[in-house]
């Protein structure tokens, strides 16, 4: 089904489609269906061209006669009693649309016909390669029906009888059996050469009716090739029962292989003729004037007689307009021989006395259509004028045209000319790989801008912290013993963080640790911890320091906070204390990472210690997590200060 509505579309012509179009817009309008048969369907599987159009409606077809002629369709003869019309629509297409009929014979070559299905239409036709259909109906378009498969002889080059009493029934099949050998190279069925030769010999053709040997004498006229289907007819002996006046010696064989020549050059320019009329005076060219009249009359369709008297006079008016101001440049002179009747050009052409008008047609089937060679497509495409953009075609006819008339004959014509139609440029194409290298280098640099706000954030809340450092500083505070603050300030952060538990005790060991007393708590920036020499550098998380077993139950456990490298820690300012206490060296600055202590209380509000204290040794505070950076200098451990109570660390039992 697909296959055929692919052959539909693109083997039939422009002219061809148009013209089903408006029968089956017809038929749908009437309630009628509507069927390619016949010949047209046998041409599109063979691959031939197909010539004529037959169409089969379920419904009497002369009642749409009107319709036809409404629609620019010209009726060129009927047959009341196949119910038959016999249409000629624009672009030369010759139709015959008939009403499904089956039929019976009661005496040869007098059919009966009643209305019926297009399945027993089907089977009343000729021979098999014929019973074929297309639907062209909604819902169907394009289904094949082959009742008698006759698919298979098609592909045996075979013409096979539908029925076995063919040739009795209808002696006319004959004559086609020899026409349609003669055109398509094909040969008869082995049992229907049987009856062929049979039906010579017992002299069927006899009862030939009067419309059957019209229709057929008009059918030669049509034939691609007139001359040979007449000799074979000639050589079958059918001629002298189809017109007894007319043979191949009456033919002027010169001139017609002349117009067939001209006839195929016009097909090469998209021209395409029906040579019927034009073959006419040429197949007859020998016949006297009598012989020529009883000839026209025999015809079935009387249209096609009009058209044969008439082209000659059509012929002559075309060519004189062609030879006129109206078709002075090449141009003009092609636009108006494409617009013409192909077949009043074929007879133009060959008929034609004037040295202009034939100068024009010689012009028009040589060098004129060698412009379209000239087209320059590839400087469209680098002008970014594509098909795929509306108006295309209409811009390369122009461009023939304009090549034609010689007006572009530089490249730089051409651009100029071809410039208005010329789209812009379109964006550059998006590269992804560089969108995502861009965004990954902007986040890298967002994320530096954060880690840079939160070193800031944290020196401006060590400032923060520094200032009532300086005011205890100058103020006139008591003074408190450096060793009891730091107790105070260890009992106060291990009230604070009461939700991490305890280092287990047996991981203490009893010696003492090495630490730096701070001076004071009026620091202006927290005390830098000494670290024991073998200090491992840029650790990630600085574990807390073994400390000496506690005298007190209350354990310093530092809170887990996240350190604030600092590049480099202030000396300790020296605050004075008394007589007998050594001032501390100062420490050389260390770059390693320090824990950002809570903010320390101050001495104000702090409670004197108890009388009787028992002094440990101060635990150096670490985050057990801390971002570390690498230590650039190797830190230099401070001398052990001396305090004013220095004691040896008490060992309590426990």
């Amino acid at each position: 089904m697909a296959d055929y509505i692919y052959l539909l579309e693109n083997r039939l012509s422009l002219a061809q489609r148009a013209a089903i179009e408006l029968v089956r817009e017809i038929a749908r309008v009437k309630g009628f269906t509507v069927f390619l048969v016949g010949g047209a369907v046998r041409d599109l599987t063979t691959g031939s061209p197909v010539r004529d159009l037959d169409l089969a409606v379920q419904g009497n077809a002369i009642k749409l006669k009107k319709d036809i002629e409404k629609v620019g369709g010209v009726i060129s003869g009927e047959s009341e009693a196949s119910q038959a019309l016999f249409v000629r629509f624009p672009g030369s297409v010759r139709m015959e649309i008939g009403s499904t009929l089956s039929a019976s014979y009661p005496k040869p070559g007098k059919p009966v016909y009643k209305p019926s299905t297009i399945q027993e239409d089907l089977r009343r036709r000729d021979f098999t390669a014929n019973a074929m259909a297309l639907s062209l109906n909604v819902g169907s378009y394009g289904l094949l029906m082959d009742p008698l498969n006759g698919v298979a002889d098609i592909e045996n080059r075979e013409l096979r009888l539908v029925s076995n009493y063919g040739f009795i029934e209808d002696p006319v099949r004959m004559i086609r059996a020899a026409r349609l050998m003669a055109r398509l190279g094909w040969q008869l069925e082995e049992k229907t050469a049987a009856r062929y030769e049979t039906g010579k010999q017992e002299d069927y053709i006899s009862v030939l009716s009067e419309f059957a040997r019209g229709y057929e004498t008009e059918e030669i006229f049509h034939e691609e090739d007139p001359l040979r289907v007449l000799r074979r007819l000639e050589a079958e002996g059918w001629m002298k029962h189809l017109s007894p006046s007319w043979s191949s010696a009456k033919v002027n064989v010169a001139e017609l292989e002349k117009l067939r020549e001209l006839q195929t050059q016009l097909q090469m320019q998209g021209i395409y003729p029906d040579a019927a009329a034009a073959n006419f005076p040429l197949l007859t060219a020998k016949l006297q004037a009598s012989e020529l009249k009883a000839l026209k009359q025999s015809f079935v369709r009387q249209g096609f007689v009009a058209e044969v008297e008439a082209l000659e006079g059509e012929a002559k008016e075309f060519a004189a307009q062609l030879g006129s101001k109206a078709a002075a440049t090449p141009s003009l002179a092609w636009k108006m021989i494409v617009a013409a009747r192909p077949d009043v050009v074929l007879w133009a052409a060959y008929a034609t006395k004037s040295g202009a008008v034939q100068a024009k047609f010689k012009s028009f089937l040589g060098e004129w259509g060698q412009a379209r060679q000239r087209i320059p497509y590839t400087l469209l495409q680098e002008m970014r004028i594509v098909p795929e953009l509306p108006g295309y075609d209409e811009l390369i006819e122009t461009l023939f045209f304009q090549l034609m008339d010689g007006n572009l004959a530089t490249t730089e014509e051409m651009k100029a000319f071809l410039e208005p139609y010329s789209p812009p440029a379109p964006p550059p194409p998006v590269n992804l790989r560089r969108l995502r290298a861009a965004a990954k280098k902007e986040a890298k640099t967002a994320k530096g801008r954060g880690r840079k706000a939160a070193v800031d954030l944290l020196d401006d809340e060590d400032e923060n912290e520094d200032e009532p450092d300086d005011d205890l500083d100058d103020s006139d505070a008591p003074d408190v013993d450096v060793q009891d603050e730091d107790e105070l300030e260890a009992d106060t952060e291990s009230e604070e963080d009461v939700d991490v538990p305890p280092p287990p005790r047996a991981a203490a060991k009893p010696a003492p640790a090495k630490v730096a007393a701070p001076a004071k708590a009026a620091a202006t920036k927290p005390v830098v911890a000494v670290v024991p020499k073998a200090v491992a550098p840029a650790k990630p998380a600085a574990a807390p320091q073994k400390a000496a077993a506690p005298v007190k139950t209350v354990a310093v456990v530092a809170k887990k906070v996240e350190a604030k490298p600092v590049v480099k820690a202030a000396p300790a300012k020296a605050a004075p204390v008394a007589a007998k206490k050594a001032a501390p060296k100062k420490a050389a600055p260390v770059k390693k990472p320090v824990v950002v202590a809570k903010k320390a209380v101050p001495a104000k509000k702090a409670a004197p210690a108890p009388a009787k204290v028992v002094k440990k040794a101060v635990v150096t505070k670490a985050a057990t997590k801390v971002v570390a950076k690498p230590v650039v200098k190797k830190a230099v451990p401070a001398k052990k200060v001396v305090t004013k109570k220095a004691a040896a660390p008490v060992k309590k039992k426990r």
